[in-house]
């Protein structure tokens, strides 16, 4: 696998970074995840906007331009062997002196890697998943995508150790997002989805799911959705750009609807299908 570290196109094994890096010692630092089909990045402009709010939000520098960091995507998606991919970007404050200061003068660490983009397959599509919910404790600004994620680890691990797919978060008695992914639930044939604020990450695929609904005339609203409204919803379903529209089934150990993939998820996805050959593949 060839990586990116600080200007450099490198393979995988021989990619360094010092143990004084501010995002080894502090997690002072953010990330972003782009999607790749057909080795064309996904949204990629609002994937770099997204990159810059973090970035903004942490009060670091951003290292390029958005055409700099389009070259730099575009040549590692090149040197890889599959089509489609997710890229992953870190972006870190650096390599200083422990202090817990923002250092002087210090450029940043820039990482980015390819992996293979793995989504769910037809058979788990089909029967959808299980999912737990917990209590939303981490910060109070989830909308930063920083790398410090031991927090949504520690939720994540709930759901696996129940032997499910994802930990769905309540704050407050309202629903917030899942660990990795954004909720949506279905309420009397109603598309609901909670609106962005600081308690969730604004998801790229969040944003798409509204746009096919709008355009293919799906009843949608973007609106606080109580703890009581998601058990008694009719589906409820986790959206990323990995897991694509996947129904959840299971919810703390009871039924959601009919226990299987609602009528909407199924429409739903059978939509992003099109949209990813339509649009993505362009």
């Amino acid at each position: 696998m060839t990586v990116y570290l600080n200007g450099e196109y490198l393979p995988l094994a021989d990619a360094r970074v010092s143990v004084l890096d501010r995002g080894f010692i502090f997690g002072d630092g953010v990330y972003e995840l782009v999607p790749v089909y057909s080795r064309k990045p996904f949204r990629l402009a609002e994937h770099l906007r997204r990159l810059q709010g973090s970035l903004d939000g942490i009060r670091l520098a951003n290292p390029h331009t958005p055409d700099d960091w389009r070259a730099r995507i575009e040549r590692l998606i090149a040197a890889q062997d599959v089509a489609d991919l997710s890229v992953y970007i870190q972006v870190t404050r650096g390599v200083a002196p422990r202090d817990h200061a923002f250092p002087k003068d210090t450029p940043p660490t820039v990482f980015m890697m390819a992996n293979p983009l793995v989504t769910p397959d037809a058979a788990t599509k089909a029967r959808g998943v299980c999912a737990v919910t917990a209590c939303d404790d981490r910060w109070l600004h989830c909308d930063i995508k920083a790398i410090s994620l031991l927090a949504n680890v520690l939720l994540r691990q709930q759901a696996v150790d129940a032997g499910c797919a994802e930990t769905v978060l309540l704050r407050d008695g309202f629903l917030t997002e899942g660990a990795a992914s954004n909720i949506f639930i279905v309420s009397e044939g109603t598309l609901v989805a909670p609106p962005k604020s600081s308690r969730m990450l604004p998801g790229i695929t969040y944003d798409v799911v509204l746009e096919l609904a709008a355009a293919h005339g799906v009843p949608h609203a973007v609106r606080p959705v109580a703890e009581a409204e998601l058990r008694a919803a009719d589906e409820v379903w986790m959206t990323s750009s990995t897991r694509e529209v996947l129904a959840i089934v299971t919810l703390d150990g009871k039924p959601v609807g009919g226990g299987v993939p609602g009528p909407l998820a199924r429409r739903m996805d059978g939509l992003y299908q099109d949209f990813k050959r339509s649009v993505m593949r362009a």
